[in-house]
């Protein structure tokens, strides 16, 4: 079998701290490029790369240049969200012409900041006549999978369908700065990790056996609010943190997001995914899933894992996130995640991605999916903004910016959701 030659285009945290690693449990692929506009930062992924042993990858300034290298074989776009229009045109400009070669392209979540970006991305794939997978890592977790099989074995089998999903992914906030500015990133936390929790909580209402788009989403609601990073002590902390780039006491976005999305599978029965989200969720980073059926329960928490362990006042030492990402803590009782690429389902999400390009098929999860996604994130915006439920998708999605990425949101604009 082929093995196929990856290039990263966009070498940030996430790339280093979970994309490239995961590589260490992939098979037939090797990392055989890497693209930056800041050259020392490609140079530094490319040396992690040969430390770990996942490739030597050249090193790119120009992604067009790169997509051209007959080394490489397909491109995971992983530059920041303001970034990945410009770069998905870049690329797939150099397939249509015959310069470049690829069997694949595969984009970070969310595919992009709202419907019309999400859209060009969607047709420039398909333009090229791209394999494109969706790199949505939630939905290749171990223990979502495994859940998910159980549930519709087992459970949904014999007493019906689950009805509810909750879906929760939490932590103190994002590690670069652009995250943090809502024009660039697309909103705040909703549009950050919401997307996560979305895919999820589709993911398992969704029978196995049935069609993808069986469930058809029916109804959105939301609310926004920034309710710690608005407060004068920690403007000024982030204000530090980016280097006085964002100030959330004039241009906020919200640090916590709550939506309900209601479906109806093809049988006419309803089922409802309960999503929240926050940036100020101080323990550290935790993923958190419950489904809910008529005779049976899953719950998933990545905060309890099978070790934890305890430090006194008596052990003082450097602060770190070697126990678990965005922690927060030195001592006291800890959860510790001893993988947390694998955790989070990073390495079956890639050795999926891997494994669809060789072959020519359809990954789990595609640029549809993301669209899809940014839709749906899109109307929790909409609902947030005009204060009630929305049938979806409704009216002006297309050409809606959000409130908080245009930059015309304030701290105290919280009304409560009402149906229409």
């Amino acid at each position: 079998m082929k093995r196929l030659g990856v290039g990263f285009a966009g070498t940030g945290w996430v790339v280093n701290t979970y994309h490239i690693k995961a590589f260490n449990g992939v098979r037939n692929a090797d990392i055989t490029a890497v693209c930056d506009l800041q050259e020392q930062r490609a140079k530094t992924t490319a040396a992690l790369c040969k430390e770990i042993g996942v490739g030597n990858p050249k090193v790119y300034t120009d992604v067009a240049e790169m997509a051209r290298d007959s080394e490489v074989d397909a491109i995971w776009i992983t530059v920041p969200n303001f970034a990945r229009t410009t770069v998905t045109q870049s690329i797939t400009e150099e397939v249509i012409q015959g310069k470049a070669e690829l069997m694949g392209i595969a984009c970070e979540k969310p595919l992009a900041r709202n419907v019309d970006e999400a859209k060009l991305m969607l047709r420039m794939a398909e333009s090229a006549g791209l394999n494109h997978g969706y790199l949505e890592n939630q939905v290749f977790m171990p223990t979502l999978v495994r859940g998910r099989d159980i549930i519709w074995r087992r459970g949904a089998s014999i007493a019906g369908r689950p009805h509810v999903a909750r879906c929760s992914e939490e932590h103190g906030g994002p590690h670069e700065a652009w995250f943090w500015d809502a024009s660039r990133q697309g909103g705040g936390a909703v549009n950050d990790m919401l997307c996560h929790s979305i895919e999820a909580s589709r993911f398992l209402l969704t029978d196995p056996n049935e069609e993808k788009y069986a469930l058809t989403p029916r109804t959105v609601s939301a609310e926004i609010a920034v309710l710690k990073w608005s407060r004068p002590k920690y403007v000024e902390k982030l204000k530090e943190f980016t280097r006085g780039q964002i100030d959330y006491s004039k241009r906020p976005a919200e640090d916590m997001g709550r939506a309900c999305v209601v479906y109806e599978a093809q049988d006419g029965e309803l089922a409802i995914s309960e999503l929240s989200t926050s940036w100020s969720f101080v323990p550290g980073e935790r993923i958190f899933f419950e489904l809910l059926g008529p005779e049976y329960y899953m719950q998933i928490d990545t905060l309890n894992p099978e070790m934890k362990v305890f430090f006194s006042r008596e052990i003082k030492g450097s602060s770190g996130e070697d126990l678990v990402e965005k922690q927060a803590a030195e001592q006291g009782f800890m959860p510790v995640l001893p993988n947390e690429i694998s955790t989070y389902g990073y390495v079956n999400e890639h050795r999926h991605m891997v494994d669809s390009f060789l072959k020519g098929t359809v990954p789990r999860e595609t640029w549809q999916d993301g669209f899809l996604v940014v839709k749906l994130l899109m109307a929790c915006y909409m609902s947030a903004e005009k204060g009630k439920r929305l049938s979806f998708p409704p009216m002006g999605l297309e050409g809606f910016i959000p409130k908080v990425a245009a930059g015309t949101w304030a701290a105290r604009d919280i009304v409560n959701a009402s149906s229409e």
